[in-house]
């Protein structure tokens, strides 16, 4: 049987163990207060995504797969930018690069949906207008998010 203590060293493990209060910054809890807050939002556009899935929204099926893209993304990434915003405060960061690895999933997840839902507006469009470059836009502050939180938490002495 294998057991934690085989697999993890004796000072990780007490590590493991020993760790049970959790401490956040003022930062972080204005980041994930906000979050939550947010969560109320994206379950409301599942209203929407109901009305656009059973018929009562008249759309193409571009905008029914990009409205699905951004409501997906937004909850996705909202519950990514939660545990961001928890391990940052594990990281010796500080300055802009506390900034980038604690708000860029939160950021993503806005420019992200946005970027979806707002490229496809519009009576019969079957393709995305220029403000597709949101997603990209978004993509960009996810990887520059998840790359320096997790080099962080990587390099946290």
């Amino acid at each position: 049987m294998l057991s934690l203590a085989s697999v993890v060293p004796e000072a990780a493990s007490q590590a493991v163990i020993q760790a049970g209060t959790l401490t956040l910054s003022d930062s972080s809890k204005t980041t994930a207060g906000i979050l939550l807050i947010t969560v109320v939002g994206i379950a409301y556009g599942g209203t929407f995504m109901l009305r656009v899935v059973g018929g009562g929204v008249p759309v193409t099926d571009f905008q029914k797969a990009f409205f699905r893209a951004g409501h997906a993304h937004a909850g996705v990434l909202v519950i990514l930018g939660l545990i961001a915003t928890i391990l940052v405060d594990a990281t010796d960061l500080d300055g802009l690069l506390q900034v980038v690895a604690r708000d860029g999933v939160p950021l993503a997840a806005i420019l992200m949906s946005a970027g979806f839902f707002v490229s496809a507006i519009g009576r019969d469009r079957t393709t995305p207008n220029r403000l597709i470059i949101l997603v990209w836009l978004g993509a960009l502050s996810l990887s520059a998010g998840v790359l320096t939180l997790g080099i962080g938490l990587l390099t946290a002495g």
